[in-house]
């Protein structure tokens, strides 16, 4: 059992987004609606289910094949905007037995070059309606460790709570033994909390592990208090809160799920 809140939400679960939703590719609007529905293609978040009247025409070009879902039959399409082709961009519902979705399309994220829920920007995937996030101060000691080596101890953590993540702790870069870390390239997008600024692999006993640590300098407004401090996964260091080692989650490891 889990020491989180586990998410909610079924498979193929429907819900109607409350928002206005708009995407783009090469400047030219893909669509513009209001009627988007959430798609629970699996229990963690959902994808958005767009009308295909409220599709641009002509970006849309059938490829001639269709997928048996777990929503229906789709059609493969790809999209065309000027010079720009993005093959297997889409998947248009003719046919569904979930209510609501036939003719719906289906739109893979990276095939577009922006999101936006209303007029602020969406990255990886929509913001789960039932997912909450909170980035509370706190007291408590944390002691951050890898193979006995101390990676990181603070008594000021900013704790993050998130539905259907283990808490994660955000510490003051003082508070960083950097002797044990060495800077990577990597650069991961979480749909709550907005782009990494840096990341980290940490070296312990000899061994490199990679992509532990990471930060967020501009962090979306509701978790500014993140802002220029660093978190460590959880899954994958040994981390002791008032000193009790908790047990390591048990979940997938995602680098774009810190």
């Amino acid at each position: 059992m889990n020491d989180y809140p586990a998410m909610i939400a079924q498979v193929n679960h429907v819900e109607p987004v409350p928002r206005r939703v708009r995407a783009w590719l090469v400047g030219q609007t893909v669509f513009d609606t209001t009627r988007a529905l959430y798609v629970w293609e699996w229990a963690n978040y959902p994808q958005y289910y767009i009308p295909l009247a409220d599709v641009r025409p002509g970006l849309l070009v059938p490829e001639g094949h269709s997928q048996r879902s777990r929503r229906g039959e789709v059609d493969l399409h790809g999209l065309r905007a000027g010079d720009t082709r993005r093959p297997r961009a889409a998947k248009v519902l003719r046919d569904s037995p979930v209510g609501g979705l036939s003719g719906t399309v289906r739109f893979e994220w990276a095939a577009m070059d922006a999101w936006l829920e209303e007029d602020e920007q969406v990255f990886v995937h929509p913001r789960n309606p039932y997912v909450r996030v909170d980035a509370l101060r706190s007291t408590r000691t944390v002691r951050v460790e890898l193979d006995g080596a101390v990676l990181a101890e603070s008594s000021s953590p900013i704790m993050v709570f998130e539905t259907g993540l283990p808490t994660r702790y955000y510490l003051n870069r003082t508070e960083i033994n950097f002797d044990h870390l060495i800077p990577a390239g990597t650069v991961t997008e979480c749909p709550y909390k907005g782009t990494t600024s840096g990341y980290w692999s940490v070296q312990a006993r000899g061994s490199v592990h990679p992509d532990l640590a990471w930060s967020y300098d501009f962090p979306t407004r509701q978790l500014q208090p993140i802002a220029g401090l660093i978190a460590f996964y959880n899954e994958q260091v040994d981390i002791f809160l008032d000193g009790q080692q908790l047990q390591r989650p048990k979940t997938h490891f995602f680098p774009s799920t810190g």
